[in-house]
């Protein structure tokens, strides 16, 4: 055997054993977990008893209208929790147990998905890894103790389910979960129009046969809609208005969000250079202070860059021009470029730009094309890359704490 040919055969071996390493890390996260971070618990503890408004709050997503105090995020990630508030109330713990959950349940969909799509074995078990451990995906489920994350995971895998369902021709179901990602992301909403294509044949003419296009788009738009109209009677009913999300009302104290907020507002072009250098360029940053800055302190918390830290990504070059991966092309370009306005990038991250996960399924369905068309050793190199920055950035805090 050539020692190339002996390298290329361990580097599966190596992702395993990585992936075990950073699933003993979600393990021990999980088990440690201590209640009062997750805002979600309050949201559910509020329903539970009967009302909107919640008794304190845990982040800084919270606010103050007419003398209460609110989660601004929409109802799902306090509706998933209501097992969890049931029991321990608004104190719950096991909220990172739920996001393993969502993980492992996200990871069997994708393999499906995969193979729908015609994904060999080989590479969609390299793909999974990418999924799973050289993407955000880790990081909002090891950080499931936070209803910004929280949020995140069961936003990507209620898309990754509508987009399965989507595949399958089974647009009700498909519109139910889409609604559920709606009503934990509000970006979901911008998939409908793709999930539509993803239910047509490949052959078939998008123009023709109007009559089935109509019917098709009640039955996945309906379930859609009415997720929408909940959350309208919901910021009803929180700010009095539907169009309101309680964004204005947040009260974020000294900080750099505030600053951004008091100067710019919720949206401007002054974040575009910032954001556009950390999701393109801005690389692995350690932060080291102290005499002659020796110390290590911790991670830049804005921060890394999407082909910094999942350079996988780059596969997408290689996708193939068609309906689906077009359609695809469109959402990731719009939710990037739309983001790239926000007064966030995601905030307290580290080896992630985690809004990478509103646009991540229709950017894996680009890439289960691409990766049939172009074969390469690099792609799993390039995945084994971000998941040993994976379990650097862990080592790393693990250390500063």
């Amino acid at each position: 055997m050539s020692p190339s040919s002996l390298r290329e055969r361990l580097l599966f071996p190596t992702g395993v054993l990585i992936a075990c390493l950073l699933v003993a890390a979600l393990a021990y996260a999980a088990f440690t977990e201590q209640g009062e971070h997750n805002s979600a618990a309050l949201m559910a503890d509020a329903f539970i008893n009967g009302r909107l408004w919640v008794e304190s709050c845990f982040d800084l997503d919270c606010a103050s209208f007419s003398g209460r105090t609110y989660v601004v995020f929409p109802p799902f990630p306090g509706i998933a929790a209501l097992p969890l508030a049931a029991i321990g109330g608004a104190s719950a713990t096991g909220f990172i147990l739920l996001t393993t959950l969502c993980f492992a349940l996200s990871m069997l969909l994708w393999r499906r998905i995969l193979a729908g799509l015609g994904t060999g074995v080989a590479e969609a078990r390299w793909l999974l890894l990418a999924i799973g451990f050289a993407s955000p995906l880790f990081f909002v489920t090891i950080r499931g103790d936070g209803i910004w994350f929280f949020a995140q995971a069961l936003a990507f895998l209620m898309t990754s389910l509508a987009v399965h369902e989507a595949l399958a021709g089974r647009l009700v179901s498909s519109g139910v979960a889409l609604g559920c990602a709606f009503l934990s992301r509000q970006m979901s909403i911008f998939y409908l129009p793709l999930l539509l294509v993803f239910s047509l044949r490949t052959d078939a003419p998008l123009w023709s046969m109007m009559g089935d296009k109509i019917i098709r788009s009640l039955k996945l738009g309906l379930p859609v809609l009415v997720a929408v109209g909940l959350y309208l009677a919901y910021n009803q009913a929180r700010f009095g208005s539907p169009l309101e999300n309680g964004y204005i009302h947040i009260d974020y104290g000294p900080g750099i969000l505030k600053e951004r907020l008091d100067a710019y507002g919720l949206w401007s072009w002054k974040y575009v250079l910032f954001n556009l250098y950390h999701a393109l360029v801005q690389g692995f940053h350690a932060r080291f202070e102290g005499v002659g800055r020796m110390d290590l302190v911790g991670i830049d918390r804005f921060g890394t860059a999407f082909l910094v830290a999942s350079p996988w990504l780059a596969m997408l070059f290689f996708t193939p021009v068609n309906r689906r991966t077009v359609f695809c092309g469109l959402l990731v370009a719009g939710l990037v470029t739309v983001m790239l306005f926000y007064h966030s990038n995601g905030y307290t991250q580290y080896n992630v730009q985690r809004y990478m996960l509103d646009w991540l399924p229709a950017a894996l369905v680009m890439l289960a094309y691409a990766i049939q068309r172009h074969t390469t050793p690099l792609f799993p190199v390039a995945v084994l890359w971000g998941m040993g920055l994976n379990a650097v950035t862990l080592a790393t805090m693990a250390i500063v704490r």
